[in-house]
């Protein structure tokens, strides 16, 4: 039996050919989910959702700004009008900027800021009230290693902040959803190769090839890691396996950064 049979899923920047949130989209519908896959483009989300269909999946295209307010209220209530409900929120969609604090404008600070962090709010607030109707959700909200360690390989200080944001706000959000029986859950990946397409890939400011050998020669497992690792982190966290899981951050980086 599948594992998220009956369940519905909402995953946010989920668009992006070979990216973490397509990869997560496509393995919770293997699972029987029915995903809803949001991006920012239109395009990039229907052809997301014609892949999990070839793959006898049920999926349907949102796209939306997380970043906006009204869009994040209109793209809910198009799953709850599609399939009555909402089980899962996969909080992924993120961008990042390779620039220093010197040079970076309050324009700049504020666009990571609202899509990363803002963004995972206002996901989160207008999915809650129908996962408290059911008694059960899982949200899962994707942070990174340089959340933890302060920057890193890839964006500026508003990245780090932003994904540090998304840490605190999972922990804090435990205390008030738990007791209706949702869990929340935070991913931390580290260096993941998302393809060569500099259009399609948060890796800014250096050569692909050349930042992943570098990443490589740091992490004692001796690769970098895949989407699907990541996706398969969440598979875990959004099933009943992980029912007594809760506010945990969890390292998916090959051992790279260990706390």
């Amino acid at each position: 039996m599948m594992k998220l049979e009956g369940r519905v899923a909402l995953v946010t920047g989920a668009g992006s050919r070979k990216g973490i949130g397509q990869s997560i989209a496509m393995l919770l519908a293997q699972e029987g989910a029915a995903v809803a896959v949001n991006d920012v483009n239109r395009e990039w989300a229907q052809q997301a959702v014609e892949e999990i269909r070839k793959s006898g999946g049920e999926a349907l295209a949102l796209p939306a700004d997380v970043s906006r307010e009204d869009q994040v209220k209109n793209m809910i209530n198009a799953v709850v009008e599609k399939w009555r409900g909402l089980d899962i929120l996969v909080n992924n969609a993120g961008i990042t900027q390779a620039i220093s604090v010197l040079e970076m404008s309050e324009e700049d600070w504020n666009r990571i800021l609202d899509v990363n962090l803002k963004g995972t709010f206002l996901c989160t607030r207008e999915a809650l009230p129908y996962m408290i109707r059911k008694g059960w959700g899982r949200i899962v909200c994707i942070s990174s290693v340089s959340g933890k360690k302060g920057g890193g390989r890839i964006g500026g200080v508003h990245y780090a902040a932003s994904k540090a944001g998304i840490l605190g706000f999972t922990k804090a959000l435990v205390r008030e959803i738990s007791p209706k029986g949702i869990t929340a859950n935070a991913i931390c990946p580290g260096t993941i190769d998302t393809g060569k397409d500099p259009g399609r890939r948060m890796w800014n400011g250096r050569p692909a090839l050349e930042g992943l050998e570098e990443a490589r020669n740091t992490i004692p497992i001796g690769r970098v890691g895949t989407p699907e690792d990541v996706a398969r982190a969440v598979l875990f966290l959004v099933s009943e396996d992980a029912d007594f899981i809760n506010g945990e951050v969890m390292d998916v980086n090959g051992g790279a950064y260990i706390d």
